[in-house]
């Protein structure tokens, strides 16, 4: 049986709904591990709640004590342009942590991690390419991920127009660079909640729905997959 982990950060409710009554539930020091088998698979799901540094403290996890194959993260997102309306669904192929900046000691580009050959931390391209395969009309593309919450719409511009990201989260960075470390592939989907002039308002009222949606898409891809 084949273990997935999966890494929720604020989406959980929908996992508990989704699979009431057929998951187990254990704690994993300050985390709560919920895992589900289906099919030939066993998911094992993990609320790291927002942001980088317990994003990746949660794969770590998953990592040591449950022998993971895969790595997945699905959640909702702020969009960074105007193609991407609320509540569209896309599968992420590269990632750009635009808050890491060694550029005052040695020059690097703002987002580059020198282990990587430019400032793109790339998914993997095998699974991103059977995800689109299986949900042909999710779009692909660059998120940007770092430890704030981008609310303005003059913020949305600049991270769009310095980077070329298409989205912005808060987990994406954490979940390539960790899982690269240990050589366990992985598959970004999110759903955008709040449209490149929302901001926390839009965020929340459409939070339930495109929780909901990343979590269907993740679903069908790894039915497939």
């Amino acid at each position: 049986m084949k273990n997935i982990g999966v890494v929720v950060a604020v989406e959980i409710k929908a996992v508990l709904s989704r699979y009431a009554g057929k998951y187990t539930e254990e704690a994993r020091g300050a985390f709560r591990v919920y895992t589900v088998e289906k099919d030939d698979f066993r998911f094992h799901f993990v609320h790291s709640e927002a942001g980088e540094i317990r994003t990746a403290a949660a794969v770590q996890m998953l990592v040591d004590l449950y022998s993971i194959e895969l790595l997945v993260n699905f959640g909702v997102v702020g969009a960074l342009t105007k193609e991407l309306s609320s509540a569209r669904t896309c599968i992420v192929s590269r990632v750009v942590h635009y808050d890491f900046d060694t550029s005052a000691a040695d020059n690097c580009e703002v987002g580059r991690h020198l282990d990587y050959p430019t400032i793109y931390l790339p998914t993997t391209a095998e699974i991103v390419k059977k995800a689109h395969e299986i949900l042909p009309e999710l779009p692909i593309v660059t998120a940007a991920s770092g430890d704030k919450f981008i609310a303005s719409a003059e913020a949305k511009q600049k991270l769009h127009n310095q980077f070329g990201a298409d989205i912005c989260d808060m987990e994406s960075a954490a979940i390539v660079l960790v899982s690269d470390i240990h050589h366990i592939p992985n598959l970004i989907i999110k759903t955008v909640a709040d449209s490149v002039t929302g901001g926390a308002a839009e965020f929340r009222e459409r939070f339930v729905q495109t929780s909901e949606l990343a979590l269907n898409a993740v679903e069908k891809i790894l039915a497939q997959i």
